[in-house]
């Protein structure tokens, strides 16, 4: 059988008991494999008419300190840890009484799932830090060569297939595969409870300081745990190789929202490529930023069409005409579930093609007529709530590591600085305009009328160049929609540095703008729209996508 490996004990202790009773069933009746488990495990089995060793009975000594101390023994590590091929090895076991353990099935107890609670407390994460279960994983994953080591309930037919195959043996390579599986899983379980911890204590000192506040507070030591989620067919460009990773296990909790891009259902279409989701994201967490029935249009990481208005259909007409052109071959995020008169407005009435759709869910009669494009990528997140506590981006050497930037300033706090106040009308679209704006790459103006992101100006070197592209979309959008230009509101992500960004904005129709303020020179902008008769708001908040 050469390197193949019999299994004749088992010793299985497991917090998820999925499909154990089933495994241990199998092995027991059809292969005469001696079953050892310990506490709750034990208790499943014998209630399922399995026979078992207790792990007491197997070790000759008791379950102690509320079951803190019962599989840290040398029975089962020396069972699991010895050299079947070393005569030295084998002579000790069989002097001390150790049997040898061929099989370890076990998984651990919840950690990143019970600090995932807002309410959890200290002991408690405490209590549910697995030690046994890690020990026992990392022995049998040591000694490969003759133990099968499963921590995952997807992985039990596997191994009983393989036994069936061969007489009741693993292969080699198969236990490889399992070891290298425990270690990335146990790999993930330890950084889940540094990152936890390291959390909770610059949590802590951020209480003893006084900083508290913040929705995270940057720990000294943080890890990062990613599982592949898939390979991509290439990068930004076809010769750059790329695979996109979720982030997994506590590190989640921080760097996933509740519905994230990463774990979306795909209904259907090709492939998510390295750019699509960077656009999806973008588009994504551009549109979870309204509450009412939004609907954003994306291309390049940046909003070419926005809309809000009374259902999601209406919001897709009047962003897809705030720019058609740019529109094509964009991403449609959109923050309620789709019906079919939006999926007929823009396939069959705009015969617009759309790279990805992504909503947080679809009607079935929606789905039905999308499957007469299946080229196109549709994904459900399962809902629009919320956004992620913190990103991240790589840097030659390094993480830059920040708390993700959402609009939630209080209108009731901003200031009015000028002259003239904004009208309702006007400061609904400013609202609206400060929204859409943040997702646009600085330098960003946005040029808003009637809760529509009609002009856009993103990524110049100068704001007033950026200004400057704003209104002249936003007067194309007026001329091609047959609407009467001027009247506009605008967002600038960032302060005004000279008064000329007020001047260019007022030639072109601009009544009211919202900024963060905070320039050495607002008086002179201040100055430039009491001159033009602008209402200015500053919401003491920048909003910069660099």
């Amino acid at each position: 059988m050469g390197t193949d490996r019999k299994i004749s004990r088992a010793l299985i202790s497991v917090t998820d008991k999925t499909g154990v009773v089933e495994f241990a069933r199998s092995l027991a009746d059809e292969y005469g494999v001696e079953i050892i488990s310990t506490g709750g495990t034990a208790r499943v089995l014998e209630e399922a008419g399995i026979s078992v060793t207790p792990i007491e009975e197997f070790t000759g000594f008791p379950e102690m300190m509320d079951g803190r101390v019962k599989t840290l023994h040398p029975k089962v590590h020396g069972g699991l840890l010895c050299r079947r091929d070393s005569e030295k090895h084998m002579a000790e076991a069989a002097a001390h009484d150790i049997k040898m353990i061929d099989l370890v099935c076990v998984n651990l107890y919840e950690f990143e799932k019970t600090v995932a609670a807002p309410d959890v407390t200290f002991v408690d994460a405490i209590e549910h830090i697995d030690i046994g279960g890690p020990s026992m994983l990392r022995s049998a994953a040591k000694n490969n060569d003759s133990v099968t080591v499963v921590c995952d309930p997807a992985d039990y037919q596997k191994v009983l297939d393989e036994m069936s195959v061969h007489a009741g043996c693993t292969t080699l390579g198969t236990r490889r595969r399992l070891a290298a599986k425990v270690y990335t899983r146990t790999a993930a379980y330890d950084t889940a409870i540094s990152t936890w911890l390291n959390t909770y204590l610059a949590s802590e000192d951020a209480k003893v300081s006084g900083e508290e506040g913040s929705s995270f507070v940057p720990p000294a030591a943080f890890d990062l745990h990613l599982e592949k989620s898939q390979d991509l067919r290439y990068g930004e460009n076809p010769h750059q190789t790329a695979a996109v990773y979720r982030f997994a296990d506590g590190f989640a909790n921080f760097a996933s929202s509740g519905s994230p891009l990463v774990g979306a259902e795909q209904v259907q279409g090709k492939p998510l490529s390295y750019n699509n989701f960077l656009d999806a994201d973008a588009a994504w967490n551009a549109v979870r930023e309204f509450d009412e029935p939004a609907v954003v249009i994306l291309k390049h990481q940046n909003p070419c069409g926005s809309a809000t208005a009374a259902d999601v259909t209406e919001a897709y007409d009047r962003a897809y005409a705030c720019d058609p052109k740019s529109a094509f071959g964009g991403i449609v995020a959109v923050n309620r579930e789709v019906p079919l008169s939006l999926v007929e407005h823009f396939a069959d009435r705009d015969k617009l093609f759309v790279e990805v759709l992504i909503a947080p869910s679809f009607a079935p009669e929606a789905l039905a007529r999308l499957e007469k494009r299946p080229n196109l990528r549709v994904l459900a997140t399962g809902g629009a709530e919320g956004h992620a506590q913190i990103e991240a981006r790589t840097v030659d050497g390094g993480l830059l590591v920040q708390c993700v930037d959402t609009v939630e300033e209080d209108p009731s706090t901003f200031t009015f600085p000028t002259m003239r106040k904004p009208t309702d009308a006007e400061m609904e679209d400013l609202i609206f305009a400060w929204r859409v704006c943040k997702t646009v790459k600085s330098n960003a103006i946005l040029i808003a009328k009637d809760h529509a992101g009609i002009g856009m100006g993103p990524g110049q070197p100068n704001r007033v160049d950026s200004a400057l592209l704003a209104c002249q979309r936003a007067e194309e959008a007026c001329e091609r929609m047959g609407m009467e230009a001027g009247g506009f509101a605008c967002a600038s992500d960032a302060f005004f540095p000279f008064r000329d960004n007020v001047d260019v904005l007022a030639a072109h129709g601009v009544t009211a703008i919202i900024q963060p303020g905070g320039s050495v020179r607002d008086d002179e902008s201040i100055q430039a729209c009491d001159d033009h008769g602008i209402a200015m708001v500053f919401t003491g908040t920048r909003h910069f996508r660099h």
